[in-house]
This record gives C-alpha cells, structure tokens and sequence, in this order.
C-alpha cells in the first residue's frame, strides 16, 4: 500500500471524527435531545473508531485492515441515522452522513488494499 493511499484514509477518517463530534454537539442543542439519542451515540462510535483507525494506521499495524472495516460499518451506519435526521433540515446532520460516506468508501479502500 502506498503512502498516499494510506494518508487517504487517515485524512478521511480525521474528518470523520471531527464531522461526528460536531454533529454530536449540534444534536445536544436540538429541542428534543431524546429524539436525537441514537443519532448522537452513533456519532460517538463513529469517532472513537475513527481515532482508533488513525492511531493504528500512523503505527502501521497488523490490526489496521480489520479495524478499517469495522470503522466503514460504523461510518455508514452513522450515515444511516444522520440521513434521517437530514431529511428533517437538520444541516449538521446532512453533513455528518456525507463525511461518513466518504470516510466509509476511504476504509473500504484502506481494508481491500492492506
């Protein structure tokens, strides 16, 4: 796997997270918190595992592959939820879903190609 394939995915997922953790503040501050609970916990998830991802991939380890595609799950699940938010005008929601997309696609990549 070349280096650039590798920053690809870090990048994304570095994305991810920030993406998840905004849309887990921005759901906090929704009238109806309780509405927003799966969409917030999948939010967390999502970012824990991208940290995850990215520490792992920075130290080139063996267990890289397999959390990436843990993470593209995690990613497109969160996507899932978002979305449903989304069709709702919740902008922040939207967003999320679309960076879960592509960091989901950039682990799929990652998992196939180490």
């Amino acid at each position: 796997m070349t280096n650039q394939k590798i920053k690809e995915c870090i990048d994304a997922c570095l994305a991810c997270m920030v993406a998840c953790n905004h849309c887990a503040t921005e759901c906090l501050k929704e009238d109806d918190v309780k509405m927003m609970a799966k969409c917030i916990q999948s939010d967390m998830e999502c970012a824990a595992l991208c940290r995850s991802a990215v520490e792992l991939m920075s130290l080139g380890s063996n267990y890289s592959k397999e959390l990436c595609k843990i993470c593209a799950d995690a990613c497109n699940a969160c996507a899932d939820e978002c979305e449903k938010h989304a069709e709702m005008g919740m902008e922040h929601c939207k967003e999320c879903a679309e960076v879960c997309r592509r960091c989901a696609e950039a682990c799929e990549q990652f998992a196939k190609a180490a």
